[in-house]
């Protein structure tokens, strides 16, 4: 059977339904994870997704800032909120969904994305995003017997030199800096996580999923960034078909500075 994933930074859940709409009648995926949804549990827009098939909702928001939610047309199960560094951020959920006879454990993050100055000794955001960055190391790909694990999210870091539009001019810009790149490859190394995204589009081929709302010409400028991936256990990697970045929905009506990423497993 194929089971469909896709992830979305949407920068307010709310502010942006319409266009989440648009994009789970388009594409209808099995499972859509959202990150920075700046909604507290309570006012999620819970019956918007239900009148669109999505009845399993896992919620864990907060006001105005950060939140992750995990919509899905399968039941889902074993819900788990990890508070990541212990200061009460909204920025992990996960939950273990049966897709045909395998169980997957679906982890959604939002990585801190550290502020302008990629110096932790005064910049206490890029402290807390390697502070965060350490903690992932924990994350193993087969920490469950018999179930296998995909982990996406808005990761807020650009690892490989043709996930950026200049590598050398990022060098020294936060979400590209080799102590964020070097930080993720060795937490995607520990954990035994394999990169879907780039093992269906192969370096060096350029890729990005977020580009600023700073430029006046986004499409034409292109100078964007791959900061939202979907990792998986390496079970999972030989039943891939497909991974697409929707990179379209950077110029939709009202949009989001990232795009939905979308993997299709045959399982």
């Amino acid at each position: 059977m194929p089971f469909t994933l896709a992830t979305w930074n949407i920068n307010s859940v709310r502010l942006r339904l319409p266009i989440v709409e648009a994009f789970l009648r388009a594409e209808a995926p099995d499972v859509l994870c959202l990150q920075e949804t700046k909604c507290p549990n309570e006012l999620f827009p819970e019956d918007a997704f239900h009148a669109l098939g999505y009845e399993h909702i896992a919620l864990h928001g907060q006001k105005g800032y950060h939140g992750v939610a995990t919509i899905s047309r399968l039941p889902f199960a074993d819900l788990v909120r990890q508070d990541f560094c212990a200061i009460g951020d909204a920025r992990h959920l996960s939950v273990r969904v049966a897709a045909g006879e395998r169980q997957i454990r679906v982890h959604n993050l939002y990585v801190p994305a550290g502020g302008d100055e990629p110096d932790p000794e005064i910049n206490p955001k890029f402290r807390h995003k390697l502070d965060f960055l350490e903690e992932m190391r924990l994350m193993r790909a087969e920490a469950e017997p018999g179930v296998s694990a995909i982990l996406v999210g808005d990761l807020n870091i650009a690892p490989f030199e043709d996930d950026v539009w200049s590598h050398k001019q990022l060098l020294k810009i936060v979400s590209h800096t080799p102590v964020e790149t070097e930080g993720m490859k060795r937490v995607m190394a520990e954990g035994g996580w394999t990169d879907l995204v780039r093992q269906h589009v192969p370096l060096p081929q350029k890729l990005y999923t977020w580009w600023s709302y700073r430029a006046k010409d986004w499409d034409g400028a292109d100078k964007g960034r791959r900061l939202d991936h979907i990792w998986s256990s390496a079970d999972l990697g030989p039943h891939l078909r497909e991974a697409r970045v929707l990179r379209e929905a950077r110029g939709w009506d009202r949009p989001s500075d990232h795009v939905p990423v979308i993997v299709t497993l045959d399982l």
